[in-house]
C-alpha cells in the first residue's frame, strides 16, 4: 500500500517549510542537497523536524493545507509536542534514494502521529490539533 507523508522542515534560523510527498526519504534528500530550486533551497531548509503518515493522498493533502493555514505559534507547538529539541529526524539513519522497486525501511527517531489512526490523543495533542477559526483568517 502506498503511503503519503506531510512533513515540516526547518532551517537553522527557524524558517519552516511544510510539504507533502509519497517518498519522504527521497524528498528530504532533495531538500538537504538543494536538488529542487525554490523556497527550501533559497532559505536553507535542511532539517526534518516533524512528519505524519497517511494511507490516503486526499487526507494528506487536506492535512498539508490545514497546517499551512495555521499560525506559526501553533506549528511550533505541534513540532515541540513530539520533538521538543527540534532534532533532525532524518539524521539517525542514512538517507538513500532507492532504485526501481527496491523496498526502503524508514528510519525515524520519533514515532509519527498518524491522525487517521489516533484513538486517544493526549490533551496537549487535542489542543494543538483542534482547528481554530483565527488560524485560517
Amino acid at each position: 500500500m502506498k503511503s503519503y507523508s506531510v512533513y515540516i522542515m526547518a532551517s537553522a534560523s527557524g524558517v519552516l517549510y511544510i510539504g507533502i510527498t509519497n517518498d519522504l526519504e527521497r524528498r528530504v534528500f532533495e531538500h538537504q542537497n538543494k536538488l529542487v530550486p525554490g523556497f527550501s533551497a533559497r532559505y536553507n531548509v535542511r532539517k526534518l523536524v516533524y512528519f505524519e503518515l497517511f494511507g490516503d493522498a486526499r487526507a494528506a493533502i487536506a492535512r498539508e493545507k490545514e497546517l499551512k493555514g495555521w499560525l506559526r505559534k501553533k506549528k511550533v507547538a505541534l513540532i515541540e509536542s513530539l520533538n521538543p529539541q527540534w532534532k533532525d529526524l532524518s539524521a539517525r539513519c542514512p538517507v538513500t534514494v532507492p532504485s526501481g522497486d527496491e523496498p526502503v525501511a524508514a528510519c525515524h527517531s520519533i514515532r509519527p502521529v498518524i491522525l487517521s489512526e489516533a484513538k486517544n490523543p493526549s490533551k496537549k495533542q487535542r489542543e494543538i490539533l483542534r482547528p481554530l477559526k483565527q488560524d485560517s483568517e
